[in-house]
């Protein structure tokens, strides 16, 4: 370094030589007035807040960086770095965004805010830019603490390097797609560190247009969502449990009904029927009359709580057998499309059955309609449902979850499958969900 370009630096810039093991050899009074007497400095950490010796000796060389000061007195302020490396140096030149600004507000103040919003997105979120062909050009430091990857392993790659395997090629076809027409793509992925473990990120994908409208840049922004993951799996499984052994209630409740008590009230109507026999008695008709009701209400109550067609004969007869009972109760119509022709896994049937029974109700309720159409279809890979009627609809963005609604939602997710509503008012509802088939 000439005598000019010395003089310059120690007048305008901080300036710092670190030998190759990170001590500091020489910090000009700049410097010292910036981050503090040398004295009192024992290497990088003790001069930024956000800039370790590691992250030094990997940064892009001969580039500005923004980073923070951690003085010994006071608060932290914004500085643009410039790492140099020598052969048995490096030199770091230190420039004070805060004392520019007052010299040239209208550069520096803008660069200032922007910087500060860096900061604070470093800090909080773990961030990522890529090229238009998805090649990593820049990691924070969380996306490094989190991928246990270093910038070095990173950059130039694309983010293939942490696939997982969770997610199918069909997921980032369809990322890329959004992205790729200059969409914002929202969601959340799962990916794999470089120690193996697996991590979950909510991810906020902005893509960076040219005049044409075509994308030159990326920016990826993440939150971990690990553990918000691994609790909603843990509740996912408790609601599953739970609602498998309700259903086992239900069922023994139904068996009990139907076999015992049912069976003991059709005795009795025999024996009534037999002292009829000997002769007329208006308290024996009276008597007939009451134990026939109370058979059918029995009969009634062990259909509602689980028929027993949805286990002997399966999903569709006992869909087909509730649609006409239900007919025949409220006098809801409905029409049934169906490609199903198989059985399958007792919870899914179980679910779509509840779903089904659940929308059915909703709409006698509160839709003021008299016919309903329902659908259950088998694609190659998943069964396709649907309850939909043209009634009154609502508003779901004014309208609260109710029971029935948390209870669908569930019963999908609790076998596997996702549930959607689409309403609006003055123009129905239609309740559907999607179950992957199981080979």
């Amino acid at each position: 370094m000439n005598r000019s370009t010395t003089s310059f630096t120690s007048k305008q810039e901080g300036l710092l030589l670190f030998d190759k093991h990170g001590t500091i050899l020489f910090a000009n009074e700049k410097a010292e007035n910036m981050a503090g007497s040398l004295s009192s400095l024992h290497g990088v950490e003790d001069i930024f807040l956000d800039f370790t010796w590691e992250e030094l000796v990997s940064c892009e060389k001969d580039v500005l960086i923004d980073k923070y000061i951690s003085p010994v007195q006071g608060d932290a302020f914004p500085v643009l770095v410039v790492v140099y490396e020598k052969s048995d140096m490096y030199l770091v030149t230190i420039t004070n965004i805060q004392e520019r600004t007052k010299f040239a507000p209208d550069f520096y103040e803008p660069l200032k805010e922007l910087l500060d919003i860096k900061y604070a997105l470093d800090e909080s979120s773990i961030v990522a830019v890529t090229d238009q062909r998805g090649r990593i050009q820049y990691v924070n430091r969380k996306f490094c603490e989190i991928s246990k990857y270093q910038p070095e392993d990173l950059i130039g790659e694309d983010h293939r390097i942490l696939n997982s395997g969770y997610h199918s090629r069909a997921f980032f076809k369809h990322l890329w797609k959004t992205i790729g027409t200059g969409h914002v793509w929202r969601g959340e992925i799962c990916n794999r560190a470089k120690d193996g473990s697996i991590y979950w990120v909510e991810t906020t994908i902005v893509p960076f247009l040219k005049e044409g409208g075509k994308p030159y840049q990326y920016l990826a922004i993440r939150n971990e969502i690990t553990e918000r993951k691994r609790f909603e799996t843990e509740l996912k499984e408790m609601t599953t449990r739970l609602l498998s052994v309700q259903e086992e209630e239900k069922r023994h409740l139904s068996r009990e009904l139907h076999d015992g008590i049912g069976q003991d009230l059709y005795s009795l109507l025999i024996g009534v029927h037999r002292l009829q026999q000997e002769g007329d008695n208006p308290i024996l008709e009276h008597m007939e009359e009451e134990v026939s009701n109370v058979i059918q209400k029995v009969r009634d109550m062990s259909w509602e709580l689980r028929p027993s067609t949805l286990d002997e004969l399966g999903l569709m007869p006992a869909i087909r057998s509730f649609l006409n009972r239900y007919r025949e109760s409220y006098g809801l119509q409905s029409s049934l499309h169906t490609t199903l022709k198989t059985r399958l896994e007792p919870e899914v049937e179980t679910a779509i059955y509840r779903i089904i029974q659940e929308a059915m109700t909703n709409a006698r309720k509160y839709a003021g309609v008299d016919k309903v159409d329902v659908q259950v279809e088998e694609e190659l890979d998943y069964i396709y449902v649907a309850v939909r009627d043209e009634g009154t609809g609502f508003d779901k963005r004014t309208s609260e979850k109710g029971v029935g609604t948390f209870s669908m939602e569930e019963r999908a997710r609790s076998a596997g499958g996702e549930l959607t509503i689409y309403a609006k008012p003055g123009a129905g509802t239609a309740v559907t969900a999607t179950f992957p088939k199981t080979p």
